[in-house]
């Protein structure tokens, strides 16, 4: 839903050139009989199925096979990219044209908070932390004060892409040259 974290997963940076923007396509979306809640300790949500329920998002087109492949080691093994059936939302707000798309679902339901997650909250208290623009707030490695490991609650996401020094996101880098 925020184009500065997809930018930033695709493309290593959550403020690409005008080029690359322009390569891609992104209008607002609703996925029926589904509902976003919060990962528990993280910052991320995971959809499951849920009738009665609707989750507002984006429908991205202009993604080629790398930029899949991103998304997809982003992601990780928690969520399954399935095809689900969505509307486009028309500027009056309500359902327009159906469509097929993917989408990540949630594989432990068991792993979510059973309230909805707040997008809103999400972009004012924590999105700096997904787009490079955290102010060291928390390590992975750093110990609380009692002893107690601080959790990252990107679940190791926020330095995905070509920003980090961290040797595990190098790992990650070789897999994508490997895959052009």
């Amino acid at each position: 839903m925020a184009p500065e974290v997809l930018y930033r997963v695709i493309y290593g940076t959550n403020t690409p050139e005008k080029w690359q923007k322009a390569n891609l396509k992104i209008v607002p979306a609703i996925l029926h009989g589904y509902c976003r809640h919060q990962v528990q300790y993280a910052d991320y949500p995971g959809i499951i199925a849920e009738d009665g329920k609707s989750v507002k998002g984006t429908y991205v087109t202009g993604l080629n096979g790398q930029d899949v492949r991103r998304l997809d080691l982003f992601e990780g093994t928690e969520y399954e990219r399935i095809v689900v059936t969505a509307n486009l939302i028309k500027s009056d707000g309500t359902d327009g044209k159906e469509v097929q798309a993917h989408s990540y679902i949630y594989k432990n339901e068991a792993g979510l908070v059973k309230q909805e997650w707040n997008f809103d909250e999400f972009v004012k208290d924590k999105m700096h932390r997904w787009t490079g623009s955290d102010d060291g707030e928390y390590q992975e490695s750093d110990s609380l004060s009692n002893g107690e490991e601080r959790v990252d609650p990107t679940g190791g996401r926020r330095n995905f892409g070509h920003t980090s020094s961290d040797s595990s996101n190098d790992v990650v880098e070789e897999e994508l040259k490997a895959a052009v």
